[in-house]
């Protein structure tokens, strides 16, 4: 037998796409927001989700929520993307693609998401908003460690 028919398929991962797949810009008090001083106290909520798609094809959505308020807890804004890419990852399984969809697809989809948040941000009339880089690897075990102890702290019924 050739060792050509014995080896194993080599591991496969690719970046099919990457969208938006919606957006959201408020600013519910405008435009007398823009006579305030601008000071903002801003909050941001990011989330990671992947679904199976179709063989081997995996949609990860990154989804920032990013509000700014002024001092009287007025809110300047409020955005929203949910940004998606779609992903090719064959003979990966188990940990290593959890890895793959939980760390190096959001790391991969972070730039156009911090783009898009910017971009909205300042089309609405505010200054720029760059966010910080996030470590998806730390997140993940964050996540990961969190589920162990929800699993652990469970009771077993025998």
């Amino acid at each position: 037998m050739s060792e050509q028919a014995q080896a194993p398929a080599q591991p496969k991962f690719a970046l099919q796409r990457i969208y938006v797949k919606d957006a959201s810009f408020e600013s519910p008090s405008a435009p007398l927001i823009f006579t305030k001083t601008w000071k903002p106290k801003i909050q941001v909520d990011l989330n990671t989700r992947s679904t199976p798609v179709a063989d081997n094809n995996f949609e990860v959505i990154l989804t920032v929520t990013i509000t700014a308020k002024l001092e009287d807890d007025e809110t300047a804004f409020l955005v929203e993307i949910h940004q998606g890419g779609l992903f090719l990852a064959e003979g990966v399984e188990g940990e290593q693609l959890r890895q793959l969809l939980g760390i190096a697809c959001p790391n991969m989809l972070f730039p156009y998401l911090r783009e898009a948040v910017d971009s909205l941000v300042v089309k609405g009339g505010f200054p720029a908003l760059a966010l910080q880089p996030v470590n998806f690897e730390a997140l993940y075990r964050q996540a990961q460690q969190q589920a162990e102890q929800q699993a652990a702290a469970e009771p077993t019924t025998h």
